[in-house]
């Protein structure tokens, strides 16, 4: 590979030029002289054998030729950056990379608010996202696969917190057979209709949660499934009602008006995966998360 003959200082100078406007300003900008930064931008200039910078009046201008060439530029400056930092992350301790592994339940837009707020605290910290179903943190956990899991449950060996309260609603399409049914819903009703059931993502201790006697079932393997079956009229279940306000408005799903078991809260924890160390990042993006669920405020 050929060696390059232009370095990092000499792109950024002209970097500088161009954005501040002309070799004064840049100059000023980077604490240099002028004479320095011209030098900079005529030796590059001859060490790629072209024109980069026209001086027009008192503002320096690029060439076609240099505005492709800048374009570049700003990516390898921009790469240099960040490579630079990543250094400095990895030398302090900082993690390149988190496994996060969240629960299903766990409102996304609350994630994405957290995650946001973190690339712009950690940017050089890679994050590898894995959402699961009931045990399916627990397993990751316990295999060593996550940094950090939002999970239904704190395993024995781990340190963890409660984060919030998940409150799943049983709910049906208006439609349904069920809400033509006279007064409070029995038990005996719910078991004679097709209920849509989120399976355990975990293979080894598979868990359940709420309800689950109906004579009739169908099983998914997401929350997303389960709410696009019951909103189709295929069947009832408990959904989370942070992910059904909206369906509820605009008619789409209607709550099931049960005598008994209507609404039950399942109990979110933010876990460690690794309670001897805790790396600067993973402390970083948690905190965050725990800022975001006591900032957000739900509707509905």
């Amino acid at each position: 590979m050929k060696t390059p003959r232009v370095t990092l200082d000499q792109w950024r100078t002209l970097q500088a030029v161009v954005d501040q406007g002309g070799y004064a300003q840049a100059a000023e900008a980077l604490h240099r002289s002028q004479s320095t930064v011209s030098y900079a931008i005529r030796r590059l200039e001859e060490q790629l054998g072209m024109e980069i910078l026209i001086v027009r009046g008192r503002k320096a201008e690029l060439t076609e030729a240099g505005k492709m060439i800048l374009q570049r530029a700003r990516t390898l400056v921009e790469d240099a950056g960040e490579l630079e930092q990543l250094a400095a992350d990895v030398g302090s301790g900082r993690e390149a990379e988190i496994r996060l592994v969240v629960d299903a339940s766990f409102p996304f837009t609350i994630l994405i608010q957290a995650l946001r707020q973190f690339r712009r605290e950690c940017g050089q910290t890679r994050i590898q996202l894995e959402q699961v179903v009931l045990s399916g943190a627990d397993e990751k956990l316990a295999a060593g696969e996550a940094d950090l899991a939002i999970s239904h449950r704190v395993p024995n060996d781990l340190l963890g917190d409660e984060i919030m309260q998940i409150e799943f609603v049983a709910v049906a399409h208006p439609d349904h057979a069920l809400h033509r049914l006279e007064g409070p819903l029995t038990i005996d009703q719910l078991r004679d209709q097709m209920q849509i059931i989120i399976s355990d993502s975990g293979k080894e201790h598979k868990r359940n949660l709420g309800w689950l006697g109906a004579e009739h079932q169908w099983r998914v393997s997401s929350i997303e499934a389960s709410l696009q079956l019951i909103r189709n009229g295929m069947g009832y279940g408990w959904l989370p009602r942070h992910m059904i306000c909206e369906h509820l408005t605009r008619g789409e799903l209607s709550i099931l008006p049960l005598r008994e078991g209507k609404i039950y809260n399942a109990t979110l924890y933010l876990v460690y995966g690794n309670r001897h160390h805790i790396g600067p990042a993973t402390a970083q993006l948690a905190k965050v998360l725990v800022q975001r669920v006591q900032g957000h405020v739900y509707s509905g």
